[in-house]
């Protein structure tokens, strides 16, 4: 029996026992992941998965493709030419056990690199502190403060001008790494801000 399963934006038909490089997954050597997105396996066709459908396997390594060169040169007189080199992240597994029902939806593991997993445990207290975002303050009014980064500020927990208005310094580094704010908080002088905008 074999299967047909989607990953990483790739199709693969694996069947037990086969050794597959797949974009690279949230896991270390070892661990057993599992793969939902199953287009067909045996003789059931998925419209377009398979319900209940899962592909087991275990992760032997984490490995790099290899190195792919791109060199572009434009012709004429004073030309340009450019050398680019690359080389895939890719996650070598064992396909162990084909299921055709019965998979188990909490057994896949996030895709798309390995810093990826624990942002996912991080964003089970943001979603719950989303909802207090509709009766918190309006952090738009902080000078260099859109929309897109307000988003970002109410999921990691930061609804209100109370809340900025008592950062300490260490609490400002630390969001400034975490949001990738680049200096941000300072240079706007979102504290003194907050602290007018509370009053």
């Amino acid at each position: 029996m074999f299967a047909v399963l989607k990953t990483g934006g790739k199709q693969y038909k694996v069947a037990s026992g086969d050794v597959l490089r797949v974009e690279k997954l949230a896991a270390e050597a070892g661990d057993t992941v599992q793969f939902n997105d199953i287009l067909m396996i045996g003789d059931a066709i998925g419209a377009p998965l398979v319900e209940g459908a899962g592909v087991q396997a275990e992760v032997i390594d984490q490995i790099k493709g290899e190195k792919v060169i791109n060199f572009v040169r434009r012709r004429r007189k004073h030309s340009s030419k450019r050398t680019k080199g690359h080389r895939q992240q890719l996650t070598l597994i064992r396909v162990t056990e084909l299921l055709a029902e019965g998979a188990d939806k909490s057994g896949v593991k996030a895709a798309l690199g390995a810093a990826s997993a624990p942002r996912s445990a991080e964003a089970a207290p943001a979603a719950k502190a989303a909802p207090a975002a509709a009766s918190g303050d309006d952090l738009k009014k902080l000078s260099g403060v859109g929309p897109a980064l307000e988003k970002k500020l109410n999921a990691a927990g930061i609804t209100s001008f109370a809340q900025i208005a008592g950062w300490s310094e260490a609490d400002i580094a630390r969001y400034d790494e975490e949001l990738g704010l680049k200096g941000k908080i300072e240079k706007e002088g979102w504290v003194a801000q907050s602290q007018d905008l509370k009053a």
